[in-house]
């Protein structure tokens, strides 16, 4: 059985009993795959609800009189106008000014703050910039999370929960009850639907995942492994680290200004700041010429000349199309642009920029 850096996932037997074979994500044996279909779990994101164990994120308390001030300076984005029923998603930035990891942030009130990332350096860049400050950085993974997402979540999650979830916005939060133990839920996910994000201590979470299946059972819930997530993350154009952005990448080219708070300091914001306009790559959408997912790494090619790379290829059932996330030369970024693809293996093809997102461009479902 593999070993991993960090305790298993409180799921683990349930994903064995799935089909999964947990491969490691962030130190965590996760659900890459299960026996069922990904195409079928996928249409379970779009029109029911799915069910997908997120244990792998790093669950990152700051605590003590200047946490706000560590967690403030760790992130890019403004954070002064998250109030204790809010969170906020933002990157997380190198001295040089360039994305070391993305970030949801959740103002716990007198508990501190809680910051969510991925396999990036965020936790490190937290101590960093506690040193000298009255303020603890822990990794806590005795607390799990769970992903409940689709159309039919807040049916299935709000009777579950002794607080009314239901009027809560995109990138709500509160501490409630469910099944008698404290939860976090937030309205938070990685699929462009309505989905809530619940945050249990591990001990617990078995019980939970295993109410919440049973409670959506008439509803079509299915467990959900992360082939399919990448599949509706892609679709909605999010992006997932190291493959879309990374510390060669800031966040100018990804389309993520918003996430540069103009009136705070951050680390790395003066050279942030004097990147800008000096952009040497564009994070685009593509739809590629085939009919199944690109080869990974492919090259993308304008007139003979090498202008970028295909980072994250999938193929939507749903779409009828070979999608991919991708970087190119600035200036080919326009939608519609056609570019060719070529393969380590020397197969060609075309890719054609597209708008983002492809899926729901107005984000309807995610804010009804």
């Amino acid at each position: 059985m593999a070993q991993f850096q960090r305790p298993d996932s409180p799921l683990a037997s349930r994903h064995r009993e799935l089909g999964s074979n947990l491969e490691d994500w962030n130190g965590v044996g996760t659900a890459w795959s299960y026996n069922s279909d990904p195409c079928d779990e996928h249409d379970a994101y779009r029109e029911r609800a799915t069910l997908t164990d997120v244990s792998g994120l790093k669950k990152v308390w700051v605590r003590g009189p200047d946490a706000f001030a560590v967690v403030d300076h760790t992130c890019s984005r403004t954070l002064s106008n998250v109030g204790t029923d809010k969170c906020a998603y933002t990157l997380i930035l190198t001295d040089e000014g360039t994305v070391t990891d993305d970030a949801i942030v959740y103002n716990m009130g007198d508990k501190g703050w809680m910051v969510v990332h991925g396999g990036g350096e965020g936790m490190e860049m937290l101590q960093a910039s506690a040193e000298g400050k009255d303020a603890t950085v822990e990794l806590d993974d005795s607390f799990n999370s769970i992903s409940l997402q689709g159309p039919a979540a807040i049916d299935i999650l709000n009777p579950m929960v002794e607080a009314d979830i239901d009027p809560m916005g995109v990138f709500g939060q509160t501490t409630t009850t469910m099944l008698g133990h404290e939860v976090i839920i937030s309205r938070t996910g990685f699929s462009g639907e309505r989905g809530y994000e619940i945050y249990a201590s591990r001990e617990n979470m078995p019980e939970i995942w295993d109410a919440v299946l049973e409670a959506g059972k008439d509803k079509g819930i299915m467990p959900a492994s992360f082939a399919s997530l990448d599949k509706v993350r892609l679709e909605f154009g999010l992006l997932f680290y190291p493959y879309d952005m990374n510390e060669n990448t800031t966040p100018w080219e990804i389309n993520l200004p918003w996430c540069v708070g103009k009136d705070k300091d951050f680390r790395g914001k003066d050279a942030c700041m004097a990147k800008k306009g000096q952009e040497k790559i564009k994070l685009v959408g593509l739809i590629c010429g085939l009919d199944d997912a690109a080869p990974e790494a492919s090259k993308l090619f304008s007139n003979g000349e090498e202008v970028g790379v295909i980072n994250c290829p999938g193929y939507s059932h749903r779409m009828k199309a070979s999608i991919a996330l991708g970087h190119v030369k600035p200036g080919l970024d326009a939608p519609g642009t056609e570019l060719e693809a070529k393969a380590e293996d020397g197969t060609t093809f075309t890719a054609t920029v597209t708008a983002m997102p492809m899926y729901d461009p107005q984000k309807k479902n995610m804010r009804d």
